[in-house]
């Protein structure tokens, strides 16, 4: 029996008059992989927001884990501590490679021997290893992009969530990437990325959420086992 990491019910969010999203219900199970799709305007980026705890609904209930988020400001930083969200265009520090990739662990308290271990480990993962000592904003595109995922992944999330991950990268820093999240997604690390690409999460083995103008497709809800605390939840799938 899955258990929910989310579960959102009536969950609304505007930008003055336009509207951002508007789900009825929504559960994403822990360990679960999801490719969020949608046309442009679609809500995409928004629900990613509130999935990251950075925009508070206008209305509606999230839960996280089974429990209610208050979105109190303490609350809402404890729970950014147990999420990342990786950016379209993300933003990287001045200095060395390994100074924007041990940002996370280093503001969390980790010492230097765990720190060094930890740049080494996820750099080698998005495939940089040796980059260390490069400045980062000399990098390519694709090079930056890769810096900025080993950053989102020396805070060793909970969940990671992914802003159009392959947006205006190279081919090969998209198959690496795309080749890091399924084996993120094996090792049970729930995922939610966003593209434009229908095709990729029947390629990659995700499960589809899909937008149309903020709302879930009709077609995208499915009933799946029931979640405990959650029964009858409705789950977005392909």
């Amino acid at each position: 029996m899955s258990t929910a990491k989310y579960h959102l019910s009536s969950v609304t969010a505007s930008y003055g008059r336009v509207l951002g999203v508007a789900i009825d219900e929504l559960t994403i199970a822990d360990g679960g992989f999801y490719v969020l799709t949608g046309p442009n305007g679609s809500g995409k980026s928004t629900l990613l927001s509130i999935l990251a705890f950075l925009i508070r609904p206008a209305k509606g209930i999230v839960h996280f884990d089974g429990v209610p988020v208050s979105w109190s400001s303490k609350e809402s930083i404890r729970l950014r501590r147990r999420v990342t969200l990786l950016h379209q265009q993300p933003y990287l520090f001045s200095g060395s490679v390994a100074d924007n990739v041990a940002f996370g662990p280093r503001v969390r308290g980790a010492g230097k021997e765990e720190i060094r271990a930890v740049v080494s480990e996820c750099l080698q993962r998005v495939g940089l290893e040796g980059f260390e000592n490069r400045m980062a904003r000399k990098l390519s595109g694709g090079e930056s992009r890769r810096v900025a995922f080993a950053r989102a992944l020396a805070c060793k999330p909970e969940v990671l969530l992914l802003d159009e991950p392959e947006a205006h990268v190279d081919r090969a820093s998209a198959a690496l990437l795309e080749s890091l999240v399924a084996s993120l997604a094996a090792d049970g690390m729930t995922i939610v990325m966003s593209t434009h690409n229908e095709l990729l999460g029947e390629r990659l083995g995700a499960k589809a959420i899909h937008l149309e103008d903020g709302k879930l497709a009709g077609a995208q809800q499915l009933y799946f086992d029931q979640v405990p605390h959650l029964a009858g939840g409705i789950y977005a799938n392909s």
